[in-house]
């Protein structure tokens, strides 16, 4: 099966949920504890790729299938977006030249299909005074309107995107036979590779070119000089500032260089498109960017530059461009085709709604989800985030329409792990006690306080416990400082510790890489466990004894010495009055006095 533009490397994705919590559609569904891309809700907007911190949500590389269209010997053209002067800043030129390096046939603006669309728009302005559209310069905007808001899809502009429109422009230069690769700062210009194939055939992002350069041992700093720098069928002009806000409406013969311009306005940053999105559209045009300040920091990047000087970069480039006789003056009869044909320069139909379906759930759905989640009250909706989603009542849907897990909520989860260690801690027929670095009380049990405290039991409840929470270990034991030392042991120690009337075996562990340190106080002068202890013994005896009896001539002497040895520590378990213990006083197991 074919990867999408953006997929997710399961197996190093795990209890996260930053993509949840930043996808601006929501369009993740949380599995077996790991995030997966919905594709039919999915606007390509790249915000999971940059927000992931373990890099799993990954571009698809299709450097693989431009190798493979370099073997088919056909001419291989790169449609090169604009933004690439803000990505290579100081090797704008060589970029150019590792491109014919790495074996493209010849190098394209993609600004001059910018160029063309932004001409076609000014007809329409022309012959119809009025432009009420939504720019289509951004195939993430137009994935949000298809699928998101439907009841706009009508005013989306009636000419296909720069990109697109470049494409069909190089087919009509150079023949329908070319292959055409897009490169630039666009996750999203994949999809209309995948879903109008030629228009162009590939798209790669700049991170791609640049892992495939350092493949190829490519050094910008060293390039060739001898190779030209050309561009076909010209350079591009004033439109190759369509990659920064506001560039499109620039370009525009009608709209430039007005100081306040009403009748065409423009927004980037998908939370900014989407909040105008909502509102009922004007009848103004429209210029909507997914990416904040613009193409130049889109997600195929790699942001080593900050977005002013990216902006810069653009805006002097295309300044010096100006100056330039040799750059592209326009078709005006292709222009016209464009406006007249829209999308049918493509051999393409104008974009439908998805019908995407958005349920909306009753309040007693609502209120069963989030009971699902422990929320019974008002007051348990914290509306942390955690999850993800921005309120409680967020994820109750979430989990209602299957693209959440009760474990995503933190709080439940707190609360989960709370009463599963009560539970354990009150089940175990031992004192338990575990203590921080700084030998504070991390979680105890009854037991443990009942050694040395006499609290009533409807005191120590599971909350009552809690209370306990923070008090210095050494508030109830007498040796804290051996706490510390078990911190620093290789092999946690055992004691025996001798308390009033009863002795007790005191086994720790460390836990959480050692992070918290536990002891378990075990009383070894209850009949119970000298009743086990006995038998222990006694299978031991018995043990050797058939061992003595099949080797009896070899082993008299040994088996007679080993025997009295057991023998003598099963009397020492009963011996609970041996002095060998003092008082408040620690015993290694199995040596002398600490």
């Amino acid at each position: 099966m074919e990867k999408r533009p953006i997929y997710t490397e399961i197996n190093n994705c795990r209890d996260c949920y930053r993509c949840v919590r930043h996808c601006p559609v929501k369009a993740i569904q949380i599995k077996d504890a790991h995030a997966e891309i919905i594709y039919d809700r999915c606007t390509f907007c790249g915000t999971c790729v940059n927000e992931c911190p373990n890099s799993v949500k990954v571009i698809r590389n299709d450097v693989d299938r431009v190798n493979m269209a370099f073997l088919s010997k056909r001419k291989v053209i790169v449609s090169l977006a604009p933004s690439y002067v803000s990505e290579f800043i100081g090797y704008e030129d060589n970029f150019v030249r590792a491109l014919y390096r790495l074996g493209f046939s010849a190098v394209s603006e993609t600004a001059i299909g910018a160029e063309l669309v932004s001409r076609a728009l000014d007809i329409y302005m022309e012959e119809k005074g009025s432009a009420p559209y939504i720019s289509t310069a951004c195939p993430s905007v137009v994935q949000l309107v298809r699928k998101y808001f439907p009841q706009d899809i009508d005013a989306l502009a009636p000419v296909p995107s720069p990109l697109q429109t470049h494409s069909a422009y190089l087919r009509r230069l150079y023949g329908k036979d070319i292959v055409i690769v897009f490169i630039g700062p666009c996750i999203a210009k994949k999809v209309e590779a995948d879903e109008h194939p030629g228009y162009p055939d590939i798209a790669l992002t700049f991170r791609e070119v640049r892992q495939w350069l350092e493949e190829e041992n490519i050094d910008l700093e060293n390039m060739d000089t001898g190779i030209p720098v050309d561009f076909v069928p010209a350079k591009a002009g004033k439109a190759a500032v369509y990659p920064i806000e506001n560039g499109q409406i620039e370009t525009s013969k009608i709209w430039q260089n007005h100081f306040i311009e009403q009748t065409a306005l423009s927004v980037s940053g998908v939370t900014r498109v989407m909040s105008s999105l909502k509102g009922t559209h004007t009848n103004d045009f429209l210029e909507a960017l997914n990416c904040d300040g613009g193409c130049i920091n889109g997600p195929g990047t790699s942001h080593n530059d900050s977005a002013l000087i990216r902006k810069k970069a653009v805006a002097s480039h295309v300044l010096e461009r100006l100056s330039d006789p040799d750059i592209f003056q326009g078709d005006e009869d292709f222009a016209r085709e464009v406006y007249e044909k829209g999308y049918g320069v493509l051999g393409a139909a104008f974009p439908e709604p998805t019908g995407l379906e958005h349920s909306d759930y009753s309040e007693e759905q609502i209120t069963e989800a989030l009971a699902r989640l422990g929320k019974t009250t008002k007051d348990d909706e914290l509306n942390c985030g955690g999850c993800g989603y921005p309120t409680c009542r967020d994820m109750a849907r979430a989990l209602l329409a299957g693209l959440a897990e009760t474990e995503m909520c933190v709080t439940k989860m707190r609360k989960d792990a709370e009463t599963k260690v009560d539970i354990l801690l009150s089940t175990i027929p031992h004192g338990i006690v575990i203590v921080d670095s700084n030998l504070e009380i991390a979680e105890c049990n009854k037991i443990f306080i009942k050694i040395f405290e006499d609290y009533p039991d409807e005191f120590l409840d599971p909350e009552g416990l809690r209370a306990f929470r923070g008090y210095p270990v050494s508030a109830f034991v007498p040796f804290a400082e051996k706490f510390r030392e078990q911190f620093f042991m290789s092999k946690p120690q055992q004691y025996r510790f001798r308390h009033g009337s009863k002795i007790y075996r005191i086994t720790f562990f460390l836990v959480e890489n050692k992070a918290l340190l536990g002891a378990m106080f075990e009383d070894i002068t209850t009949p119970s466990v000298r009743r086990e202890a006995v038998v222990e013994k006694a299978e031991e005896v018995i043990k050797k004894s058939m061992t003595t009896v099949q080797q009896i001539a070899a082993l008299l002497g040994d088996n007679a010495a080993e025997t009295e040895i057991v023998l003598n520590s099963i009397i020492e378990e009963f011996n609970v009055n041996s002095n060998e213990v003092e008082e408040d006083g620690l015993m290694a197991e199995g040596g002398g006095e600490v």
